[in-house]
């Protein structure tokens, strides 16, 4: 993989801090990769008025991946973050799949009583281009008493459709069980259509037992129970929610990786932690680096280097296991360093071990 090209965005806060650890990890296992960062954030903005340059994804077309970092930084609100870095970069790319998969690792204990790793482990499907997340509306009659906000939700054939493909792929590869994220009862047009094309790409993989939940329904399972689900898809708003919640009941955010993925491959994914920026914690060397190095195995994945993906996954596991090396939000004392550095010798030491 030395000829590998790979951005990096490391964002703000301990987007910096964890950034830095998870490419430390990579290298430990893929020598060679050419890293090349972009300093693009909130700070950014501040000093310059835009998160990126206007020709930010032609910079970032010739790259193989692009790995994140969190952004978010105070005086910049968020939806100029999202709007400005994140989802430009998605639909600009095409990464119409978010990926987070949320289990419960090795030596951490999840929010919910009795749960152990078998109960939770939930893949879930966001779609990532369309849906509520649309920039179709604005305000109108402003500063009048009859001022009002239009927020329109785009649900397309195409988009409705290879998302609920992709996620038919990952069930059939996995327990074989899907469920659909709706609101059909109350949402009058755009949650019956994702039922429709939800059921009829179902007579497509008979193999996989599906159904359908409400929404709300579906988050109070995610709490009460979780072993009846195995692989989750939904619309860009109730993906976001419901991967948010899965990774908070099994151990919290700093733990869950996630992806924003083209399966074509034609162009550059994009990999991050689920968390934010944490400015609190910035540069004290505390900041947990587990979700981001996560992030970081989902994109050697990607890219076909199964193996040394499969190393960090397990350098992370084993260490977080046996539990001598804890960051402060893990109940322990360990830097970000200590834990990097445990994660990346046991990394090479799994991967050196796989190839003799």
């Amino acid at each position: 993989m030395s000829n590998r090209r790979i951005a990096t965005i490391p964002g703000d806060g301990i987007g910096v801090d964890v950034t830095t650890a998870a490419v430390e990890v990579i290298d430990a296992v893929v020598p060679g990769i050419e890293w090349t960062e972009f300093d693009w954030s909130c700070e950014n903005y501040l000093r310059t008025g835009a998160m990126m340059p206007a020709d930010g994804p032609e910079q970032l077309a010739g790259f193989d991946a692009i790995f994140l970092g969190a952004v978010g930084f105070p005086g910049v609100p968020d939806h100029i973050s999202l709007w400005g870095l994140l989802i430009p970069l998605r639909r600009a790319f095409g990464q119409y799949v978010n990926l987070r998969p949320v289990r419960l690792l090795p030596g951490t204990e999840s929010a919910l009583r009795d749960r152990t790793a078998d109960d939770l482990d939930i893949l879930i499907v966001r779609e990532n281009s369309e849906g509520e997340y649309s920039e179709i509306g604005g305000t109108h009659n402003p500063g009048r008493p009859d001022e009002f906000v239009l927020q329109e939700s785009v649900f397309t054939r195409v988009g409705c459709e290879r998302i609920m493909r992709y996620a038919f792929e990952r069930a059939a590869e996995r327990g074989g069980r899907l469920c659909s994220a709706t609101k059909s009862n109350g949402l009058i047009h755009s949650m019956p259509y994702w039922d429709d094309v939800f059921d009829r790409i179902a007579t497509e993989y008979p193999g996989v037992r599906t159904r359908h939940m409400h929404v709300d329904a579906l988050a109070a399972e995610i709490v009460l129970h979780p072993d009846r689900l195995d692989v989750i898809v939904g619309s860009n708003l109730f993906g976001d929610i419901l991967s948010d919640l899965a990774a908070a009941v099994t151990g919290g955010l700093g733990l869950a990786p996630s992806g924003n993925i083209n399966p074509d491959r034609g162009v550059p994914s994009m990999f991050e932690a689920v968390h934010g920026s944490a400015p609190d914690i910035a540069g004290q060397g505390i900041a947990n680096p587990v979700a981001q190095i996560l992030a970081g195995a989902m994109m050697l994945e990607h890219l076909g280097e199964h193996a040394a993906a499969a190393a960090v996954d397990r350098a992370v596991c084993e260490i977080l296991a046996e539990g001598r090396i804890r960051t402060p939000d893990l109940g322990g004392t360990s830097t970000t360093e200590e834990l990097r550095t445990a994660i990346a010798e046991r990394a090479a030491e799994v991967a050196h071990l796989a190839t003799a």
